[in-house]
């Protein structure tokens, strides 16, 4: 096992600086460990799965189909995305249905928690730009959201406040790292890991980026549908995301039925929506074991942190303190961790 004994001057290299990478950065620099964050791309990060995310902080929403340990470490990711970024909006979330997926709403609010039922007035008087489109919602007041694409270099700038260095074009290998004997390295490649771990997959999702002035939306809107959950959310500047698929594929394209199927349902929750302006299609590969839960494998000083499928905005704040909270006090997560 890992020596546990802290040593702010062990080296702590990472590799990664997507979201997963980031928090870990984060917290083991604040803890006063020497933090070297490795990031294969350049500082936009446009090639990074966390570009292309929704950023949804929804634990009590994804119990409707994710295990239990999701909702787990997702309610702790919340109070930790509100104690390192208090200016992160938790102004709830949404879930409306159409009437053909009545059935579907029901089953949704009874296995689902911490929610209250909204009339038609009660949703009119929470979304004023909702008021008429829907009979009643789900309205589950302590989730949020975040914009991948300006929380990430928030992280990042903290990171570097933290004290900790930032390497971009910085192409390494854990192989290549470990070779300092008192150094610790976590990896965080996702699908970039699949050389040491085969058995990872890239699962597509789909996103839209729209502009309009003429919804305003305070929280994400969850529309109930057939194949997959589809969502709206809104961003700054009068920009909305929709997404997001769940495809098992791994090109990066974005199929027609998918872009049909996301700017149909768009209009389903608002018309206004048909008249905005499309300004970027995209998509994203999230890395997933077969069960599609998270891992931490610990072998000696080398430490990977994967697999966080579709929820890694949610629950990488939360695998950060069990990875910084086993390095400092040799404490075990028998639900994520696998020691070698």
């Amino acid at each position: 096992m890992l020596q546990t004994t802290k040593r702010p001057d062990s080296p702590v290299s990472i590799i990664g600086a997507g979201i997963a990478g980031a928090w870990q950065a984060l917290l083991f620099a604040q803890a006063g460990h020497a933090v070297t964050l490795h990031e294969r791309g350049d500082e936009a990060m446009t090639d990074a799965t966390s570009h292309w995310a929704g950023g949804m902080l929804a634990p009590y929403c994804e119990a409707e189909v994710a295990e239990p340990i999701i909702s787990r470490l997702g309610l702790r990711s919340l109070d930790i995305w509100r104690r390192e970024l208090p200016d992160t909006p938790f102004n709830g979330s949404l879930v409306v249905a159409h009437p053909r997926e009545r059935n579907d709403f029901e089953r949704f609010a009874c296995m689902t928690e911490d929610h209250r039922r909204l009339d038609a007035a009660g949703l009119a008087e929470l979304e004023p730009s909702l008021e008429g489109r829907f009979r009643d919602a789900l309205f589950f007041p302590a989730e949020g959201h975040v914009e991948p694409r300006r929380v990430l270099p928030q992280l990042h700038e903290r990171i570097r406040a933290a004290g900790g260095t930032i390497r971009f074009c910085s192409d390494v290998t854990a192989t290549d790292l470990a070779k300092d004997p008192d150094g610790i390295v976590i990896d965080c490649r996702g699908l970039g890991a699949r050389d040491e771990q085969p058995e990872l997959r890239g699962v597509k999702g789909e996103m839209i980026l729209i502009e309009t002035d003429e919804v305003q939306l305070a929280r994400p809107v969850r529309l109930m549908h057939p194949r997959w959950p589809l969502y709206v959310i809104p961003r700054e500047n009068n920009l909305f995301m929709l997404g997001a698929t769940s495809i098992e594929a791994e090109d990066t394209g974005v199929s027609v039925r998918s872009a049909l199927e996301l700017l149909g349902a768009a209009y389903t929750v608002h018309p206004a929506f048909g008249e905005a302006r499309i300004v970027e299609f995209g998509s994203g590969l999230r890395p997933a074991y077969p069960d599609n839960l998270p891992r931490i494998g610990i072998r000696g000083r080398r430490i990977s942190v994967n697999g966080l499928y579709r929820h890694g905005f949610l629950l990488a704040p939360a695998l950060a303190e069990l990875t910084l909270n086993y390095v400092e006090r040799g404490q075990i997560d028998n639900e994520v961790m696998q020691c070698a």
